[in-house]
């Protein structure tokens, strides 16, 4: 196999634990531009919180892609033009604001150079016994300045990318069907972490937002490497010639996977490319 393309989930995967681009990894990566692979960083994450590791990466230098809000958007590192962008309708947006709103979880929207939430006193999740504030992690991730709306659905004016909801995960994992019940032939519902989850455009994924961008770029599918940790990546992993879990990933993605590497924080992704290249 001729590898053409790496991509790369980020939290889980190219990030370890302390939100790093470790040296080995960062390593294999230039090496692999160095030989004119491309590289793409694929993650439910905003396009703005994305641009800080694709800089670490110099992948405007190599031609580099980020694909961001689950497959929603697709950014051509070196001339900044947007390659594909399929959001939901201010239709869509506006009927799941206000449906969250008989649930107990923090809603967060992004527009511009801010996100908008409800309450910005109200931003503390649980995780493996410890306080997380969800909205700050976020908000700064992303470099957005922070903006209360009491009611986000009027607030809401035009198309949107992506809305994320956050909550504590025995709460999500109990109401996420309920939560997704009027939208499930309509929009793209998944969880991306065991506390986020997320609605976008239907039909809307990491894969689809590939196939799309990839196709004119000369670069098949069966030439593409990709890795992932999450259920979101399940897609991109069965889209690629070789997928790749981290072995921090969830059990079914796993399961999808051609091969299982080291995780997150030994370098799972080095160990792999230095193998193949």
């Amino acid at each position: 196999m001729t590898i053409q393309a790496i991509v790369l989930d980020i939290d889980g995967t190219l990030l370890n634990d302390q939100k790093e681009i470790t040296p080995a990894t960062k390593r294999a990566l230039m090496q692999a531009q160095e030989r004119g692979i491309t590289v793409i960083l694929a993650s439910g994450r905003p396009t703005a919180s994305m641009l800080a590791f694709a800089k670490q990466l110099e992948m405007e230098k190599y031609n580099g892609l980020l694909v961001s809000y689950n497959g929603a958007k697709v950014i051509d590192c070196q001339t900044k033009n947007e390659l594909f962008n399929q959001s939901m309708t201010l239709e869509e947006g506006k009927a799941v604001l206000e449906h969250m709103k008989k649930f107990d979880v923090k809603v967060m929207i992004d527009k511009d150079d801010y996100m908008y939430v409800n309450n910005v006193y109200d931003c503390d999740i649980t995780y493996k016994g410890s306080k997380i504030n969800i909205i700050e992690y976020e908000s700064r991730g992303g470099n957005y300045k922070l903006c209360e709306m009491d009611d986000l659905a009027a607030f809401l004016d035009s198309d949107i990318s992506k809305i994320l909801t956050a909550g504590e995960p025995d709460y999500l994992l109990d109401n996420h069907q309920h939560m997704m019940a009027p939208f499930k032939d309509s929009l793209n519902c998944v969880f991306t972490a065991d506390f986020y989850f997320e609605f976008t455009a239907q039909g809307i994924d990491k894969a689809k937002a590939l196939d799309t961008v990839l196709s004119p770029l000369g670069i098949s599918a069966e030439n593409v490497i990709a890795f992932g940790d999450g259920h979101n990546d399940i897609s991109l992993i069965h889209y690629a010639g070789i997928g790749v879990a981290m072995e921090n990933a969830v059990p079914e993605l796993k399961t999808a996977a051609d091969q299982i590497t080291l995780s997150h924080n030994e370098d799972g992704i080095a160990h792999v490319l230095n193998q193949l290249l």
